[in-house]
């Protein structure tokens, strides 16, 4: 058994992916790009990262 977070963070990851796939999005250029740029991006505009 995990742990509870470990279900959430796993239905937060299917998510971004399903969100993706209906929006016929990259799924791997966009997590490149999120990973590249996720350190430096503000918090406050995180929605910009969404595929």
């Amino acid at each position: 058994m995990g742990l509870e977070g470990d279900g959430i963070a796993a239905a937060i990851a299917y998510t971004l992916i399903e969100t993706g796939r209906m929006n016929s999005v990259n799924l791997e250029a966009w997590l490149t790009e999120v990973l590249e740029r996720s350190a430096y991006h503000k918090i406050d505009c995180i929605d910009e990262l969404a595929p």
